[in-house]
């Protein structure tokens, strides 16, 4: 969304929709997007048909009517001659401020709502109600119920293909440490079993990882939670149960499938919670860490270090323990799925996935190691206690490979990045695509080499070429991007003279620059190129789909 621009309209009869409205445009600011933030009648209503973002912020006086600075746009928006279709191309949400103790509580933003779907507005949102008689000023979006016994459990019918909302429990068949006992990092080939999925292709699966075990307990304990009961959800406004939500629901599923709780918090958790403390050191440091002149104390105690909403629990467990249950959802957002590029070939690995996962672990200022959810949950499972599933889905990646057999290939992958190329290498060597050149870079030849034995296999059997960096084994670092300048006579010959396509994959800090750097040499070198001649080759390469790279941060 950051390339949008949002306007900010509001109707404001004692100030606090403009204050209101005034927030909405600081936060997409903080997003990086251009905000304008105008009164409603201040407002050419003419110029809403071009817009493409719009949020309206508007209070409802006394009797159910607007506020005086938005009576003009009220008039226009309702006469009877505007075409259904004139705000086809807006998309926008609709914040009411109202008090609930008056009978037309937040009549005027209920009715704008339905106004604006009847003109064909693409509502982002359903309308929000704020409400001036609630502590908050927000009632929790989703009330508990918990249930008194257990209910039966439900039989789930597979949709197919697998789907975010319906994810096949694959079985993991290995998880194997890939790299040296003595090397500082852990990295897994899992192999996942597929059968019966109905998953044909894909070039990323996609998976949603479960918090710890001892994060669970911990969390239930926080809050006096009996992860063993079960809840049903009563939406507050017109919006519905998040989908991935079973009803009824135990409170374990919620803790360890749906709230992210090992989360670096936001300032809006620190908000909500704020609003719940009674103990007063706690609540006075809870409003400086909500407040702006609070931002950097929050950054020092919370962003740096890592730490996680979890943690901040137990940092105030005077205003944990009187943590309203119903609150729960606007406190934690939903975990997130992972994406991680699939390893192998269904053409070779038939009912098979793997993958190539680096366990991310690391110190700071706290105690406790930092972990990475997903990969820390993976690295976890271990199926020789029995069996073990990860919930998974799949979709197209971004990479795109020649249908020509005879168009070379270069992939540059160090680390990790070699995932997506085993793929491709795998699924051309069986469609006798022998046409492959892989540069793979790593720290160490017996540390972290990865599929070492596969390569030499298919050097071996004319299906590809091999060119490895290993940058920690000499004196002098070495990485992809050196060897890729001393391969110019190779790689300029399969580019210049045969079409080749040219990919990296990997981490997206200095290398995917780098290695556009060393080709550009390439290009200067053997082409007898200038500097934006190279410029000139690369982008028409890039433009022609014949340079196409994949990276992660």
């Amino acid at each position: 969304m950051s390339s949008h621009a949002l306007l900010v309209l509001f109707g404001s009869q004692t100030g606090s929709a403009q204050d209101t409205a005034e927030r909405i445009g600081r936060q997409a600011q903080r997003r990086h997007m251009r905000v304008r933030v105008e009164a409603l009648d201040s407002y050419n209503v003419a110029n809403l048909i071009s817009e493409s973002l719009v949020v309206f912020v508007c209070a409802t006086t006394g009797q159910g009517d607007p506020p005086d600075n938005m009576k003009k746009f009220w008039r226009f928006l309702f006469r009877k001659s505007l075409p259904a279709d004139s705000l086809c191309r807006l998309d926008c949400a609709v914040l009411g401020l109202g008090d609930s103790s008056y009978p037309k509580f937040n009549f005027v933003a209920k009715k704008l709502h339905k106004r604006l779907l009847l003109l064909g507005a693409n509502m982002l949102l359903p309308v929000g109600l704020a409400d001036d008689q609630h502590d908050l000023g927000l009632p929790p979006r989703y009330v508990f119920h918990f249930l008194d016994e257990v209910p039966d459990k439900q039989t789930e019918h597979l949709q197919t293909p697998p789907t975010p909302l319906q994810p096949f429990p694959a079985r993991v068949v290995f998880n194997q440490r890939v790299t040296h006992p003595s090397h500082f990092q852990d990295v897994r080939h899992i192999e996942l079993d597929i059968t019966g999925s109905n998953i044909h292709a894909g070039d990323v699966v996609m998976m949603r990882p479960c918090n710890a075990a001892e994060d669970v307990e911990q969390f239930c304990q926080l809050l006096k939670l009996d992860p063993e009961r079960y809840f049903t959800l009563t939406p507050t406004d017109s919006s519905t149960v998040p989908a991935r939500l079973p009803q009824p629901c135990s409170v374990r599923f919620l803790v360890e499938q749906f709230l992210d709780i090992s989360a670096v918090p936001r300032r809006s958790f620190f908000e909500v919670l704020a609003t719940f403390a009674s103990n007063e050191l706690e609540r006075d440091k809870l409003l400086e860490f909500s407040s702006a002149q609070g931002q950097d104390a929050l950054h020092s105690y919370c962003n740096r270090p890592r730490r996680t909403a979890l943690e901040v629990l137990a940092d105030f467990p005077h205003t944990t323990v009187e943590l309203s249950i119903d609150y729960l959802l606007d406190l934690f957002p939903e975990i997130q799925p992972r994406s991680f590029s699939i390893a192998s070939s269904l053409l070779q690995h038939p009912n098979r996935i793997q993958i190539l996962v680096a366990v991310v672990k690391y110190k700071s200022m706290l105690f406790k190691p930092r972990k990475g959810l997903c990969s820390s949950w993976l690295a976890s499972l271990d199926p020789s206690t029995g069996d073990v599933y990860v919930p998974l889905w799949v979709k197209k990646g971004s990479l795109s490979f020649p249908q020509d057999p005879d168009t070379p290939v270069i992939m540059v992958g160090p680390g990790t990045g070699v995932a997506p190329f085993r793929s491709a290498i795998q699924e051309r060597a069986a469609q006798g695509k022998m046409a492959n050149v892989l540069f793979f870079g790593c720290r160490s030849e017996s540390k972290d080499f990865y599929c070492r034995s596969e390569w030499e296999e298919k050097v071996q059997a004319g299906q590809m070429i091999l060119v490895t960096a290993f940058s920690r084994d000499q004196e002098e670092k070495i990485y992809v991007q050196h060897r890729v300048k001393e391969q110019s006579k190779l790689l300029w010959d399969l580019i210049a003279k045969k079409n080749a396509f040219f990919y990296i994959a990997g981490s997206a800090k200095q290398m995917p620059a780098s290695v556009c750097d060393a080709l550009k040499e390439v290009f200067q070198k053997e082409g007898g190129m200038s500097e934006n001649q190279a410029q000139e080759m690369l982008d028409a390469m890039e433009k022609a789909k014949r340079f196409q790279s994949e990276t992660w941060s």
